[in-house]
């Protein structure tokens, strides 16, 4: 990707928004942080907001737009003017990015034994007994290790099942 292409990276949680930082600020993203707009993730979920705060800028290439977030369902349509100028890329992080912590413990055949009740965020606080595992201090010190976080997201995508036409963090890595 070249650095003069345009980047929105749109970042769910806190815990998203953690790894990807820690990504893009060791250089392993495919895209680098001064080709963001803003030169920063940002929080806008919704569609018009983004429309409106951002695409009113009169900006003359084409804008990618990467969503980082758990929900299948969530929808983010733009309105048809600015259609051609913007390509979206869902990156699925479901059931939770917390599962990178299960996975980082090698427990992920126990949390299988609990997807019925327990989301994988529940399950580190519970069984784990990690209950800052939602804290934007306990993930940056948790995945201090950038070559482990790395190999923990592609390992996701290995162990985990990823729809057809879906992107995961994987995706956003560079080759």
């Amino acid at each position: 990707m070249t650095d003069d292409k345009l980047i929105a990276c749109i970042v769910e949680g806190t815990a998203e928004r953690v790894i990807i930082n820690k990504l893009l600020d060791a250089g392993c993203l495919i895209f680098s942080r001064n080709q963001l707009l803003d030169q920063e993730l940002l929080k806008c979920r919704n569609a018009r907001e983004f429309e409106d705060k951002y695409l009113g800028k009169g900006f003359k290439q084409k804008i990618s737009v990467y969503r980082i977030l758990d929900s299948r369902t969530e929808k983010f349509k733009l309105r048809k003017v600015y259609q051609n100028k913007v390509d979206v890329v869902n990156v699925i992080t479901a059931p939770e990015i917390e599962i990178l912590v299960i996975l980082k413990e090698n427990k992920l055949k126990d949390y299988a034994k609990y997807t019925s009740e327990l989301k994988p965020s529940e399950y580190c606080i519970q069984k784990l007994k990690l209950p800052n595992v939602k804290t934007k201090e306990f993930l940056e010190n948790y995945f201090s290790d950038i070559d482990e976080l790395v190999e923990l997201v592609k390992k996701y995508k290995r162990v985990h099942k990823v729809l057809k036409n879906e992107s995961c963090i994987a995706d956003l890595l560079k080759a």
